[in-house]
């Protein structure tokens, strides 16, 4: 019996903080380890292009994306590890998706709202037409899984609505794909619980490729809520609790036992010991990434031997599409 297909990506814009981490690549890794999927990751390089950048620094972050996958468990021998921009079969099946799509739709999705109203000088038709490309890289490969967090729920069932309707009107092409719910904390910025951790906010953001002393310098400069109790109460103390829920999704242990734990000990204790596994969690990652950042011809040469063998799989399906379409 082969196994269900499971697509996902990151897009490469800068070093990955530890929300990334947590709310996808740690994911991936247990996902493809878990012998249970056919794996597709991409790295998904287009849908970067929607926020401001430089081209040289575009190449760069990449092969730094790349070397992170890599460097955090992902294997090009178990799972197909490949660049968006390298199959042309995306961008087609994108526009093709556009056609059917209502802009109605589109309006409506919040991530669009919510960076449109933030940047209405810079919003552009990219982060308008995000969803139909994020449903190209899904619906491409058969994928009958998609792991996801809240804030891209909408977008999965934006797909799963293309994929019935093109079905409805050209005949069975597409498989309905399903989320696979991670169950990661938001992570907040450390300056600033009220806030998602984001690259724009160095202070605030934890990199999990920063050094042990940045790491340990980071949590114990960490904001902290009045009192010195370590209790997890998002209302009454959010800072220390998003930096519970961090522990917890990085020990593996529950937040009570970590109550428990720290009964009568302080804020700063707490963030000490923190600090220090955070850091020893991520030494074997930032060695490994490290080297592999040295070697860029060998992050390139995975790169090309897993867009080679997706590109098959999506030339396939693009040709079928475009015969149920009348181009063919």
């Amino acid at each position: 019996m082969t196994k269900p297909v499971l697509v996902s990506g990151i897009q490469p814009t800068g070093r990955l903080h530890i929300g990334n981490y947590l709310g996808a690549l740690k994911n991936f890794v247990e996902l493809q380890n878990s012998g249970k999927y056919y794996c597709y990751f991409l790295i998904v390089d287009l849908h970067s292009l929607t926020e401001p950048f430089e081209p040289k620094e575009k190449s760069k972050q990449i092969l730094e994306l790349a070397a992170e996958y890599m460097a955090a468990g992902l294997n090009p021998k178990q799972s197909i590890v490949f660049l968006q921009s390298q199959i042309s079969a995306h961008s087609e099946l994108a526009w093709i998706l556009n056609t059917i799509t209502p802009i109605s739709e589109l309006r409506r999705m919040t991530q669009f709202k919510g960076k449109s109203e933030a940047e209405k000088e810079n919003a552009n038709v990219g982060l308008l037409t995000y969803p139909t490309l994020m449903a190209a890289d899904i619906i491409l490969y058969d994928a009958k899984f998609v792991p996801v967090g809240d804030d891209q729920l909408q977008h999965l069932e934006l797909t799963r609505t293309l994929v019935r309707k093109f079905n409805s009107r050209f005949g069975k092409t597409f498989v309905e794909p399903q989320p696979i719910l991670t169950k990661t904390p938001r992570v907040m910025s450390l300056a600033n619980p009220a806030k998602k951790m984001s690259k724009s906010d160095p202070q605030g953001c934890l990199f999990i490729d920063d050094s042990p002393e940045e790491i340990k310098k980071k949590i114990s400069r960490a904001v902290t809520d009045s009192g010195s109790e370590v209790k997890y109460d998002p209302e009454a103390k959010p800072a220390i609790s998003n930096l519970l829920e961090i522990y917890s999704a990085v020990s593996g242990k529950n937040i009570p036992a970590l109550e428990k734990m720290f009964a009568g000990k302080g804020y700063s204790e707490f963030k000490a010991v923190l600090g220090e596994l955070i850091s020893d969690h991520f030494a074997s990652f930032r060695k490994k990434k490290a080297e592999l950042i040295k070697k860029p011809a060998t992050l390139v040469k995975i790169l090309d031997a897993g867009s080679k063998k997706a590109g098959l799989i999506a030339k396939k399906k693009i040709i079928e599409v475009q015969k149920k379409v009348g181009l063919r």
